[in-house]
């Protein structure tokens, strides 16, 4: 009979693969596939490839950098009271069991109340720990370890401010004082931030927060890989990069390029400018001077030619 699978000769199919209809083999495509993706997690999206291309440039951006070290500390009476009337950063001012009470310690303990900071009292053998064995008179103080901007973040800087960019860049300068000084002279005549390398060169220590007089919170510092490709990057953007330099082409007074985008370039205290920054200058200007001196620390030098640029903007 048709369809008898008893009869002889037929064969009985075993195969247990689920027959067609719903709960057969179409039951996995009938399952739901859950909500559309966003379109910025779908990879042939325009949102999606917008969403990379950020994040590799991004990436590519160096970033902000913080110097070696979780903290600095400032020992002595005398350097902890200069450092709270200056302004500088402290976490928290630790003071030695025992330490004789003078004006300097009164005022310390004074001047950290009015800025909230802590007050700590800690063993004399641990304020010698903490302080790396320095002549701390009983009394101390942690400042954090300074945060810097990116080169590029001075141009926006002057942007937004709507001016005209001025930066200044170190080459080399080693004294942290010097540091300061210049921070404190770009502060003072109108300058978008200072520029230094990362290697062999001063960074924002607790002497250059302190010859900086607070000048420091007030102007970003930014720490350049590579202080020539900084530089160029900074001609690319619109500005012109000028060095100073003892055999200048073009004395300070005459210089015309004062009132437009600049970025002027210190070189170190006795060694001047590096050849290949001095290569990458468009003008080396010269300092005039009365008698015949060898030449200018850095500080001065930059606080010279700022005071020069200043009144060419006329921001004097």
């Amino acid at each position: 009979m048709a369809g008898n699978s008893q009869r002889k000769g037929a064969i009985r199919k075993t195969s247990k693969a689920p027959t067609a209809g719903s709960g057969g083999r179409v039951r996995r495509g009938l399952e739901g596939k859950g909500p559309t993706p966003k379109a910025k997690d779908r990879p042939n999206h325009k949102a999606y490839k917008a969403v990379q291309a950020a994040q590799a440039a991004e990436r590519k951006r160096p970033q902000r950098r913080r110097a070696s070290g979780d903290a600095e500390w400032i020992a002595g009476r005398n350097p902890v009271v200069e450092a709270l009337r200056e302004g500088v950063p402290v976490n928290a001012v630790y003071v030695a069991d025992g330490a004789e009470r003078d004006g300097r310690l009164r005022e310390a303990f004074g001047l950290a109340a009015d800025r909230g900071i802590s007050l700590l009292e800690v063993g004399r053998g641990e304020l010698d720990r903490l302080t790396g064995g320095a002549v701390h008179q009983g009394l101390a103080a942690r400042i954090p370890a300074y945060e810097y901007a990116h080169p590029d973040d001075l141009v926006d800087r002057a942007t937004e401010m709507g001016e005209r960019p001025l930066i200044v860049a170190l080459d080399s300068v080693t004294d942290p004082r010097n540091l300061g000084a210049v921070v404190r002279s770009a502060a003072a005549f109108g300058a978008h931030g200072v520029v230094v390398p990362e290697r062999r060169a001063a960074g924002m220590t607790a002497s250059a927060w302190k010859t900086s007089a607070g000048a420091a919170a007030r102007i970003p510092v930014a720490q350049a890989g590579n202080l020539t490709r900084q530089l160029k990057a900074y001609q690319d953007a619109g500005c012109m990069v000028v060095g100073l330099a003892a055999d200048g082409d073009v004395s300070l007074p005459a210089l015309d390029l004062a009132d437009g985008p600049l970025v002027l370039v210190v070189g170190s205290e006795g060694n001047g400018l590096s050849r290949l920054v001095a290569e990458t200058c468009d003008q080396l200007v010269s300092i005039p001077m009365a008698n015949q001196v060898e030449s200018l620390n850095a500080g001065v030098a930059a606080s010279v030619a700022l005071y020069a640029i200043a009144q060419a903007r006329g921001l004097l």
